[in-house]
């Protein structure tokens, strides 16, 4: 009998306790979502294999950059560039063939730069995380490395 009611308090402790409650104060919270991820990879071809990506208005994006070439860092190193909307893409590329000390971005033109991976050698990769931008439209993207833009090495960003 002491058997039967030690087995009753205890099922009714067990009851009282959980009672169909759950403990939250220990639930570890969600962990946030990371940025999407949009791999790129260039090479010796002097091509994105990426020149379209669209994203959301503030859309946390993260880019990877990969140089997949072979060749040496001084005459076929990669970047990836995102430009503001509306700017002269004609004009940066110009102003970045001058600026190989700083990587091939022009510090004058450095507010037209939402985003940008430095210059990769071969085999190596590179990456920028940012917030699409908020304003709908088209942002540019391009390697600013000397003749590559002319090559086609660009794309777009575009937000929507």
């Amino acid at each position: 009998m002491k058997t039967r009611l030690r087995f009753a308090i205890a099922l009714a402790s067990l009851f009282a306790a959980g009672c169909g409650q759950k403990d939250t104060s220990t639930t570890a919270a969600a962990a946030p979502a990371g940025p999407r991820e949009i791999d790129i990879t260039a090479g010796d071809t002097m091509k994105f294999d990426v020149t379209q990506i669209a994203a959301k208005p503030g859309e946390d994006l993260k880019v990877v950059l990969t140089n997949n070439g072979t060749q040496p860092v001084q005459v076929m190193g990669h970047n990836w560039v995102l430009l503001k909307a509306g700017t002269d893409v004609d004009a940066y590329v110009a102003a970045a063939i001058s600026a190989k000390d700083s990587g091939y971005l022009p510090a004058a033109l450095a507010d037209e730069v939402v985003a940008h991976i430095d210059i990769l050698g071969p085999r190596k990769s590179g990456e920028a995380d940012f917030k699409a931008p908020t304003t709908p439209g088209d942002y540019p993207f391009l390697c600013t490395f000397p003749a590559h833009y002319q090559s086609g090495m660009k794309g777009v960003l575009t937000v929507k």
